[in-house]
């Protein structure tokens, strides 16, 4: 069955969003993908007295029912290697293709130099996603194209990338699907029982249509619980399944690693949507894909009119659009947690999935889009780690501020380490990726908070130095103080054994007057 037979029709979506306008159901999505991005943290990390520079190892992939296998990169066979690769290779910088694709050395040795610090491990078991965002609506079914689990060299966080798509939706069944697919758990839930801007089941399918796993928002007494027993949010039972065998953090399950969240509960993402004509959307249609807001009549804004004043400098990249010329028809919007291509479906480069639009928004962008938010994830970690050394140290014990030393110093280690390694102020020369990367880490605002934790870090190791040099000063005090007073000693002792002043054979008394007066 093909995914236009599997959509729901457009008038099945006034109850589920309760929206009578017509206007905006009559704009259809041609092609709809979307990416999802879900940075982890791996425990146990650093601060726990173990590092483990190669997470991936610890996963047992011999093992047949090992969801998991390694990709292997398209570099390892010449023969495989395509024009949209190589466009894909050229569009980054040395130092970013170095960390992408490694340099080119020998395979085996150093992780640092020969392959990419970068691992990818892809289940292909589960082959659709079948979604019910409203209990009265029917179901949806969406293709699955790839799920990703992303590995990095050297820090104790993971990335999990799920791709699927379909076509011919709705403007506002594309909306809500943006809307409420990337949620780990619900925020709240509504008086229904369902768990609010979320969607109300999820279903993970193989190819055979055999359902593997199902979602539980619903299951407000589990998040609840989880919750109030551990101090830390629970995740949806499909989601949990997707990462297995890593396990929960603090859950009962067990597994090689332990993962918990770095974030809130909404996962990054990337979408892509091809209109007949993108430039029938309103600036309503716009701000709800940029903002990835509730979907709504075409004719209103998501939020007030102050708030969007700016929404065009602040969130739409317009090199190649203009509402009045029909050739530039592709805009770019983009926030802290969105990253949304909007273009034309009859336009042959935009659709192409090799190296036009599409396929630059599946390789390059979203290799742009995961190294932003890996850095910002590595960025909030290191920030945590600060946190728990400082929250550990008891200054009136002396044990406490040597861990809280050795901890300082490691933590400055690997900090330079993914200074030197990872972070990319600039990815590329190409002005529409140099751009778009810009404004990205413009909003997730990594640049502060690099240095914020730079700065942090860095008065930690000053604060410790100048510990040192007081303990270094102090010692040296007490040596002064010992010494002067040995000298003295020696002197006291060493006069009466002179020969200038024969005292040798004056009774006992005679000898300790002497003794006193000298050592006075």
């Amino acid at each position: 069955m093909s995914d236009s037979a599997q959509m729901p029709r457009m008038e099945q979506l006034e109850p589920a969003n309760g929206i009578t306008t017509v206007a905006s159901t009559e704009v259809v999505v041609r092609h709809f993908r979307q990416i999802l991005m879900w940075p982890l943290r791996v425990m146990p990390g650093q601060l726990e007295g173990i590092h483990i520079s190669k997470h991936w190892e610890l996963l047992d992939a011999s093992d047949e029912d090992f969801p998991w296998r390694e990709v292997r990169d398209e570099f390892d066979d010449p023969k495989g290697f395509q024009e949209r690769h190589y466009k894909e290779f050229i569009t980054f910088l040395p130092f970013v293709q170095r960390f992408l694709y490694g340099d080119g050395a020998p395979r085996e040795g150093q992780t640092s130099f020969g392959r990419s610090p970068m691992r990818v491990l892809r289940r292909c078991d589960i082959a659709q996603m079948r979604v019910m965002l409203e209990e009265q609506v029917p179901p949806l079914l969406l293709q699955i194209a790839h799920v990703d689990l992303h590995f990095f060299y050297d820090t104790d966080i993971i990335i999990l990338a799920v791709e699927f798509f379909a076509n011919d939706l709705p403007l506002l069944l594309a909306e809500d699907l943006l809307f409420k697919i990337g949620r780990a758990y619900p925020g709240y839930w509504e008086p229904s029982g369902q768990g609010a801007h979320c969607p109300y089941r999820v279903e993970w399918l193989s190819a055979t249509g055999e359902r593997l796993a199902l979602s539980d928002y619903e299951d407000r007494q589990k998040y609840l619980e989880f919750t109030c027993e551990q101090r830390s949010p629970n995740v949806s039972a499909h989601w949990e399944y997707l990462l297995q065998p890593l396990a929960l953090y603090l859950s009962d399950s067990e597994g090689p690693l332990h993962f918990r969240q770095i974030e809130y509960h909404r996962m990054p993402l990337l979408a892509y949507l091809s209109f007949d004509d993108p430039k029938v959307l309103t600036r309503g249609d716009f701000a709800r894909l940029a903002l990835v807001s509730k979907a709504g009549p075409s004719d209103t804004l998501p939020c007030s009119k102050k708030q969007l004043a700016d929404f065009e400098d602040d969130y739409c990249y317009d090199r190649f659009w203009d509402p009045d010329d029909p050739t530039l028809s592709c805009r770019y919007l983009c926030c802290d947690h969105a990253f949304v291509v909007v273009g034309k479906s009859s336009d042959a480069y935009f659709a192409d999935s090799q190296t036009g639009i599409l396929g630059q928004f599946r390789h390059q962008y979203f290799l742009m889009n995961l190294m932003a938010h890996f850095q910002k994830a590595a960025l909030m970690l290191f920030s945590e780690w600060l946190v728990v050394a400082i929250g550990k140290l008891d200054v009136r014990e002396l044990d406490s501020i040597k861990a809280f030393k050795r901890e300082i110093r490691l933590l400055l280690g690997s900090f330079l380490r993914f200074t030197e390694r990872y972070w990319f102020p600039v990815v590329s020369n190409q002005a529409q990726v140099h751009d778009l990367f810009r404004l990205l880490t413009r909003h997730l605002d990594t640049d502060r908070i690099y240095e914020d934790v730079s700065a942090s870090i860095k008065d930690m190791n000053q604060y410790l130095d100048s510990d040192s040099l007081r303990r270094q000063a102090n010692t040296v005090v007490r040596l002064t103080v010992v010494t002067t007073l040995g000298l003295i000693a020696t002197v006291s002792t060493g006069f009466l054994g002179m020969n200038i002043i024969d005292e040798a054979n004056n009774p006992l008394w005679v000898k300790l007057l002497i003794l006193v007066a000298v050592f006075i």
